[in-house]
Parts: C-alpha cells; structure tokens; sequence
C-alpha cells in the first residue's frame, strides 16, 4: 500500500481536546509505552472521523497493525461520546433560543437486504435514524442515539423524549410532514394535497418550509465527518460515534 501526507481540515481545538483526552487515559491506567504518542493517536482517530479511512488505510499511513489502529480509535471515540451533551444539557442551551427545529436523518450502513429493521422505506436504502436539534441559524445542537432506519421519525423523536422535554419547558419546535401528531410544541405543515389548500394554508406551508429548510445545515456539519456518509462497523457503535462526532464539533464551534 503507497502511503501520502495529506491533511485534515479539523480544527486544532479538537485536536487538543482528544490529546488531553487521550493523556489521562493514559496515566489513569498506567500505560507506559505505546506505539504512537497521545498526539498521534488522537491524529489518527480525526482521520479516521473526518476522513472515514479504513484501519487498514490508517495502519499503513501511521505504521501500526490493523489491530492497533482499530483499538486506538476505539479507546478515543469512548472518551469523546462520554462528554457529548445529554438531551437535557442541549435542551437548556434551546431554551435560550427563539425556536428549534428537528429533523431526522438516515446514517447508510452496508446492511444486506435481509436486514428488514435497518431499512427505510424513505429513502430506499440500510440505515441508522439519527434526530437532529438545530438551532433558528440551523447550527447543530444536539444529535440522537442512533435507531434502526425502519423507525418512523416521529417514533423515534418521542422515544428519545425530545417530544416531551421541548414541551416541558415550552421550546417551539419546526419539524416536516413525518412528525405529524407529535403534538407538544412541535408545528408541522398544514396537511393536505397543495391544490386542496386554502391560499393561507399555502402561505403557512412556504414560510415553514423556509424556516425549516435551516436544519439541513446542521445534517450537513454533521456529515462533514465522511466517516458517517457510509459506516460499516457492528449498528451497535454506530450512536458512540455519533456522539464522539458531536463533541468535537461542539468543542470546534466554541
């Protein structure tokens, strides 16, 4: 395999966080060597992320085995998903907003078509169903554990409890057709076909779909993190990683 430099457009504060991360891990277990210094493992777990780069591919370019690259983006990823921010914690940061606005989103996963949980009839393909909190500006505030992609986005916005704790505190809520009967605070179009619509209903429909189209922005920062674009780990590491990628894009927006 020929190896290249190349470079990662994450932020230097990621970076930092993951090595600080990574060095009191270190000390708290009692490592004393390692192949690859904290900062070179925290290096390998951004490419790994950002790039979505194979173990193998990162094995050749940082001169490890497989096993190792494997284990060393494993250790990482549990220390960044264990300062993602809960439902609560990201719920008091809306509070403060004008209104939120929720979406869900389809992570693929290389699934066989005998894999009837992780098929959306959505989107036509094997998934992961991710919620998805933005702010008015359609910055990301908060991402869900990760659901099969046959789960309904209204079912899984209320198993979460995103429903109810918008509503407890009285968060307003813009969400799209699939949250339908969410009730709370969440406000959908008017539903009906567009020629059976008032003209007023019509005018609703637009100005929601304006405010409501920010939320992509926030589905796109999310997966800027190619590694979530096509995963092809075990469903069950999938909502960890999710949560890593969450932290670090916190800590880089800061």
């Amino acid at each position: 395999m020929l190896v290249y430099p190349s470079g990662i457009d994450v932020s230097s504060s990621a970076l930092r966080l993951l090595t600080q991360l990574l060095r009191r891990r270190r000390r708290e277990i009692g490592s004393r060597w390692r192949r690859l210094s904290v900062g070179r493992q925290a290096l390998l777990t951004l490419a790994h992320l950002r790039m979505g780069h194979t173990y193998a591919q990162l094995a050749a370019g940082f001169g490890v085995g497989t096993t190792t690259a494997y284990r060393y983006v494993t250790e990482a990823v549990e220390l960044l998903a264990a300062l993602a921010p809960s439902l609560a914690d990201a719920v008091r940061t809306a509070s403060a907003k004008a209104f939120v606005i929720l979406d869900g989103t389809l992570l693929p996963i290389d699934r066989i078509a005998a894999d009837r949980p992780f098929y959306s009839g959505k989107h036509k393909k094997h998934g992961m169903n991710v919620q998805v909190v933005a702010d008015p500006f359609g910055r990301l505030l908060w991402a869900s554990p990760a659901l099969p992609g046959a789960v309904h986005d209204v079912r899984a916005a209320r198993e979460h409890g995103i429903i109810d704790a918008l509503a407890e505190v009285g968060i307003k809520c813009w969400a799209d057709k699939g949250y339908r009967g969410a009730g709370g605070t969440v406000r959908v179009p008017c539903w009906g076909r567009w020629e059976t619509l008032s003209t007023g209903q019509k005018a609703v429909n637009r100005s929601h779909a304006t405010i409501r189209a920010l939320v992509e922005q926030a589905i796109a920062t999310l997966k800027a993190w190619r590694l979530l674009r096509k995963l092809r780990c075990s469903t069950t590491r999938i909502t960890k990683l999710v949560q890593a990628v969450l932290t670090l894009h916190l800590t880089s927006s800061e």
